[in-house]
């Protein structure tokens, strides 16, 4: 992910969380909000719940390669703002990548 594509405005991450579209699963909480950039932008939230530094960073290093190899499945004109639940650091890479191809086929 290059670092044009992400969100790192806080004002603009809090923005994405309270306007736009929520979408809920068993691993992560989604919010998506209609922009005007011609490409995605994302932001990635993992809290101290899930573990310790070696193992939020780990996890938003999968969320990052997952979003790196199926950037074309994300729709344009949206930002994401991908929160990370507290099993995420239980799964398998694979079952992440399933889950989020998942997700985005209903929206």
């Amino acid at each position: 992910m290059k670092k044009k594509d992400i969100v790192k405005d806080n004002r603009y991450f809090n923005k994405v969380i309270k306007e736009g579209i929520k979408i809920n699963s068993k691993n992560f909480i989604i919010y998506c909000l209609r922009s005007t950039f011609e490409k995605p932008k994302f932001g990635i939230a993992v809290g101290k719940k899930v573990g310790n530094a070696v193992i939020r960073n780990k996890v938003k290093r999968k969320i990052r390669n997952i979003i790196d190899y199926n950037m074309k499945s994300f729709p344009t004109y949206n930002d994401y703002i991908i929160v990370a639940k507290r099993f995420c650091k239980d799964e398998k890479y694979d079952k992440l990548l399933n889950e989020m191809k998942n997700v985005l086929k209903k929206r």
